[in-house]
């Protein structure tokens, strides 16, 4: 029997939470909205629209990666991404949730051959040049991703990268890089043609936050170990689970209403608060993948509304000393998920001092009675929360996970009513981005935008 993830959401309904929770007949209303939206879904994924319901089941590409990763791996030492957002923390939870939690510490012979990931997300000067200081460029494979290949802050990572890398092997830099870009175009794609470059495709169907099972996600997992098979075949098997109109049958479609419903009730943020810390990155992909998908300004009868549940990352048991004052006696706006583990992949025992309470017992209890107090805590306060448990954290679980999410994304979009799959608040910013830059065709752009800095720099507003 595999190891199946469970939605526990007894904590959301009135008969547990009071009047903060919602009624069985409301679900059971919603029935028929969820049908409508699998249908929708389906019609989507027919017609080529949702790239990424497809990516679970292609276990040929992930072949090819993986025999990319065992033959170039031989070579090097360390593997850095070069990308920001959806190109970027897909990479990050998965190394985190099913990596050694000091991986890059490990000697060679203790990561089996895996290369070491480093993943700078950002052009911050001094973290670039941190990367630099630390890193064996001759030891090093940089994979440069960006589905647009124009991406901004991917290419100038890459030029910077790029410039120290050809001070070190010279002709040979094109040996250490991986492109990941679009499959006919943009400055990355002409890159690996003109340089005979190793490259991958993301499918022109897919989103950045929705690429993690795309060689995305899959490159940089597979050059550090991780089984991408069973990832995907997590994924595959819970968009089979989900293959049904029945609510209380289908995780996805559920998580989706219970978020719905909630913000209605004036509950618009949604808390992921994970009690493991190789599941916090994952609760910073859910971050980017809710926010851009849900966050929208929309047309209803000629007038804009605004529509978006903002979602929070915490930590358990962490966080219990740093936020969940404020989730038990703070404002009635908040839905808590907990992603809970069954069994650790390590048992700690905590040696006996004396008499005292704690000796005998081990870490694994003391999370666990964390965790289950503080959803106790949280229920007896009338706080609604669910739970999404994990058996053990393993590709295929962390598979079903990921996708499970996506696929509610998908379902919260169309009970949004809404597009999940555009993010046109970003491309104002990129817009704005290269016309400061001085980026060819935002000539005119640029003056207008430097005119509005200059009246936010009026010296009577600086203090």
């Amino acid at each position: 029997m595999p190891d199946i993830i469970r939605l526990n959401y007894a904590n959301c309904m009135k008969d547990l939470v009071g009047e903060n929770g919602i009624a069985a007949e409301e679900l059971k209303v919603l029935e028929s909205k969820v049908a409508e939206a699998r249908k929708s879904i389906m019609e989507q994924k027919v017609a080529g629209k949702l790239g990424f319901m497809e990516l679970p089941y292609n276990r040929g590409l992930a072949k090819k990666i993986a025999d990319t990763a065992r033959t170039m791996s031989k070579k090097f030492e360390n593997f850095v991404v070069i990308g920001i957002g959806g190109s970027a923390l897909g990479n990050i939870a998965l190394q985190q949730a099913l990596r050694h939690p000091q991986w890059n510490l490990l000697p060679r012979k203790g990561r089996k051959g895996g290369l070491r990931l480093f993943v700078p997300d950002n052009v911050d000067p001094d973290v670039l040049a941190g990367l630099m200081d630390v890193i064996d460029a001759r030891k090093t494979v940089f994979n440069v991703i960006s589905k647009s290949g124009t991406t901004a802050e991917c290419i100038a990572n890459y030029f910077v990268l790029r410039n120290l890398l050809e001070k070190k092997v010279g002709k040979k830099a094109k040996d250490h890089i991986i492109i990941t870009t679009d499959a006919s175009k943009g400055y990355l794609r002409e890159l690996a043609a003109k340089e005979g470059i190793v490259n991958f495709e993301v499918p022109g169907n897919v989103g950045g936050r929705f690429s993690v099972m795309s060689p995305v996600g899959l490159v940089s997992a597979a050059f550090t170990g991780i089984d991408i098979k069973e990832l995907l075949a997590g994924a595959a098997d819970m968009n089979e689970r989900c293959a049904t109109d029945r609510l209380s049958e289908n995780p996805a479609a559920l998580y989706a209403v219970l978020q719905f419903l909630f913000y209605w009730q004036k509950r618009p943020i949604s808390v992921m608060m994970p009690y493991s810390n190789a599941l916090y990155g994952v609760a910073d992909w859910y971050r980017q993948l809710w926010a851009e998908s849900l966050g929208k300004k929309a047309d209803r009868g000629g007038n804009s509304v605004f529509l978006g549940p903002t979602p929070v990352k915490a930590l358990g048991a962490t966080d219990q000393h740093s936020q969940v004052q404020l989730y038990i006696e703070g404002p009635q706006d908040k839905v808590i998920t907990f992603l809970s583990v069954e069994k650790f992949n390590n048992a700690v025992k905590i040696p006996k001092f004396g008499d005292h309470y704690l000796g005998g017992r081990s870490l694994n209890e003391l999370l666990k009675a964390e965790e289950e107090a503080t959803r106790l805590a949280l229920t007896s306060e009338g706080r609604p929360n669910l739970t999404v448990t994990l058996p053990k954290i393993s590709p295929y679980t962390v598979g079903q996970l990921l996708y499970m999410l996506e696929l509610a994304t998908a379902y919260a979009g169309e009970f949004f009513n809404l597009n999940a799959f555009d993010q046109p608040g970003v491309e104002l910013g990129k817009q704005l981005t290269y016309a400061l830059m001085g980026r060819a065709g935002f000539e005119d752009r640029k003056k207008e935008v430097e005119a509005q800095l200059a009246k936010t720099k009026v010296q009577s507003y600086l203090v």
